[in-house]
């Protein structure tokens, strides 16, 4: 059911998500907001085609606090896409194009999706999935429609029809700062996917902190290559457009290449990547070929980056500062490590964002000082209301605070702090090895892997074992040319590690499973 509709409210109330939208295209109007398979889009032409696709979606019935899911490839398209939603008052759900249609029918049926828009070429799953999601009162199709193949598809309709009206201002705004703006599907490595609800208050929140960390600036030139699925994706977008940047946006990194090609032609000042990426670019001989000057910061998140990658981008990017940095869907972001604490710190994924805090808790709930392994804790307007839909999986996250009446993200991650505040990534509670009556913290071993000359991907394991309860088993994808065997790298890893967390067992692949935002997935592998 939506939300009962409310007078619009006065265009000073509190800040949106789409105000950056807005407040950029009335300031740069004639400025490129984004680059995305040869086309140029200025910030006023992304905000009227965003305006004239929120007016389709009001046509249709879109109210405020429906859903809408974009299921769809990194395109203008779906970029004009996720501000037009949110200008209609409604709540953006960017799904991956490379999603089955099973789990796309889960998505549009578990958000019970008002409108649905993708593209053509994706019609071999969507046509499957939208026929059985009763709510859907449209389907919104970029490329060539062929209403022949779409037969039990509801109320198909044109993108370019949908957004083609110019000199249309937005729909009334209807929404206040508390209203969902987002609902980010997580992998569900455990059970169905959960939809994490972000506010817009939570999103503007994390996209200015982050901003500032970075010291975004209008003059930088973005480019990313992750699925706007992906949160660390999605706000790429968004923070670009928050500071006034320009966008260049890829479907993917699997041509990095063409890739760098585009990055050197664009002068791109800021490069987002996450560790599979970085694995690639350490591999390239001919990364020394690309003038990579321009690129003043580079971002990872996750884990801290193995050593040798961040010597490999030192190198290959001179002018760049290199972030680690730390977060879940749940929060978006919640640490980074300031670039001149590299140096001293390589290992730690750093300090709380701006209008974050941090602590550490045992099993009994009680905080824990430097140097002792607990949970991590999440406290501020970064922090998710809560799961759609689902009131114990949220109660199992969101906990009471030290401060009456709130609520604190449990995040259900081991780590441990420094002396200084830094913090350091351990383990996911329920990935922790029990081995010879010793826990053993699978990330601690995979780093020590990832270190050692000649691999190039490392995942680790526990494996029953009769006589050690779980028996520590690496996976493993070497270099290009790199011969090492299983007994080199144990013998590698007892330099590195104490004697119960060497891997009893080593396994070569030519490639370890992915998801489809390129994170390494452990499902299956045993």
């Amino acid at each position: 059911m939506s939300t009962p509709l409310a007078p619009p409210l006065h265009r000073a109330a509190t800040p949106l998500l789409h105000d950056f939208l807005e407040h950029t295209a009335a300031r740069l109007p004639d400025k490129v907001a984004l680059v995305c398979k040869g086309a140029r889009v200025t910030y006023a032409q992304l905000d009227e085609r965003a305006n004239a696709l929120a007016h389709t979606l009001v046509e249709v019935g879109v109210a405020r606090g429906d859903r809408v899911v974009i299921f769809a490839d990194n395109s203008v398209e779906s970029v004009i896409s996720f501000w037009a939603v949110l200008k209609a008052n409604a709540i953006v759900s960017v799904v991956n194009p490379l999603t089955r249609h099973d789990k796309l029918a889960y998505y549009l049926n578990d958000c019970r999706a008002k409108v649905l828009i993708t593209d053509m070429h994706l019609s071999g799953v969507f046509n499957q999935s939208a026929p059985a999601c009763p709510h859907l009162a449209c389907t919104i199709v970029s490329g060539n429609l062929d209403e022949a193949k779409l037969p039990h598809v509801k109320q198909p309709r044109r993108f370019d029809d949908a957004a083609a009206r110019r000199g249309l201002g937005p729909p009334a705004r209807r929404c206040l700062d508390i209203d969902l703006a987002a609902i980010i599907y997580t992998s569900g490595s455990t059970g169905d996917p959960k939809g994490v609800m972000l506010t817009h208050h939570n999103m503007t929140t994390a996209a200015t902190s982050i901003s500032t960390c970075l010291e975004l600036q209008e003059r930088d030139v973005v480019l990313s290559v992750l699925p706007l699925a992906f949160n660390y994706g999605l706000y790429q977008l968004i923070m670009s457009v928050r500071a006034g940047a320009r966008l260049v946006l890829e479907r993917s990194f699997a041509f990095p290449a063409q890739v760098l090609k585009v990055m050197v032609e664009e002068q791109v000042t800021g490069f987002p990547g996450v560790p599979t990426i970085f694995a690639v670019l350490a591999e390239m001989a001919s990364l020394r070929d690309f003038d990579l000057s321009s690129v003043r910061f580079v971002t990872n998140t996750a884990a801290a980056l193995p050593l040798k990658h961040i010597t490999m981008l030192r190198e290959r990017f001179p002018a760049a500062r290199i972030y680690s940095m730390y977060g879940l869907t749940e929060c978006k972001r919640c640490t980074y490590l300031p670039p001149a604490d590299l140096e001293r710190k390589p290992t730690s994924v750093g300090i709380a964002i701006p209008d974050t805090e941090l602590w550490l808790i045992d099993e009994d709930g009680n905080q824990v000082g430097p140097g002792v392994v607990g949970q991590l804790v999440i406290r501020g307007a970064t922090v998710m209301k809560g799961y759609w839909e689902k009131p114990e999986a949220t109660a199992e996250k969101l906990k009471p605070g030290p401060v009456p009446g709130e609520r604190v993200l449990h995040t259900g991650d081991l780590c441990r702090l420094d002396e200084e505040g830094y913090l350091y990534f351990v383990a996911r509670m329920d990935d922790i090895i029990k081995s010879r009556g010793e826990k053993v913290a699978p990330k601690e071993v995979e780093t020590a892997l990832m270190n050692i000359s000649g691999v190039k991907e490392a995942a680790v394991i526990g494996v029953p074992d009769e006589l050690l309860g779980q028996a520590v088993k690496a996976f493993v994808v070497l270099e290009a040319g790199a011969s090492l065997t299983d007994r080199d790298l144990m013998k590698e890893c007892q330099k590195r590690l104490e004697s119960f967390m060497v891997p009893k067992l080593v396994q070569f692949l030519t490639e370890l499973p992915k998801t489809s935002t390129g994170k390494i997935t452990k499902a299956g592998l045993a």
